[in-house]
């Protein structure tokens, strides 16, 4: 087991600019100290320099920092593209095992509107139209039913809002660490 009945763990899934580090980083701002951010990104590209293939190093990674993070009081948010095939028995196994409640949002883009968003990313120069393509499932859910679909008609406050609230994370003091 990990975490305790009063830990929150939130998994936001998506698409590439789909939202999620904006909502992750409102999530934060909103929240203050004692939320830790677990970003696919940044474990799997800047600590591992890793691609993102089945059986990678980052999927564990991504587990046993959530794991750490929750069993330290910490509320967490995993925030990734983190495809269903690869990181959803991970994801399934830490749910599983987490004290407190758990929710799972995935913030579903048309391609059309990630190739526009991804226009203004930094790294839109090293990924181009075709890799998006290649990369993009459409409604790649988690089996069982268990995320919350959160579309392009939610404007990033009200996302944000509205996981605040799911989560209870919004009737909840900060963490003074």
């Amino acid at each position: 087991m990990v975490g305790t009945e009063q830990t929150r763990l939130v998994v936001l899934r998506g698409n590439s600019a789909s939202g999620k580090s904006s909502v992750a980083a409102g999530l934060r701002e909103r929240f203050g100290r004692g939320l830790a951010l677990v970003g696919q990104d940044n474990l799997r590209r800047e600590v591992l320099r890793e691609r993102d293939r089945p059986g990678a190093v980052n999927i564990g990674l991504i587990d046993l920092t959530a794991r750490y993070a929750l069993d330290a009081g910490y509320h967490v948010v995993v925030e990734g593209i983190l495809y269903a095939d690869r990181y959803g028995d991970m994801l399934a196994r830490l749910r599983a095992d987490h004290r407190g409640p758990t929710h799972c949002y995935y913030l579903d883009v048309p391609f059309e509107e990630t190739v526009a968003r991804h226009a203004t990313k930094p790294i839109a120069d090293d990924v181009d139209e075709t890799l998006l393509r290649d990369s993009y499932r459409p409604r790649d859910l988690l089996p069982g039913g268990l995320e919350t679909v959160i579309g392009t008609d939610s404007p990033l406050h009200e996302s944000v809002d509205r996981i605040m609230f799911d989560t209870g994370l919004a009737h909840l003091p900060a963490i003074d660490r």
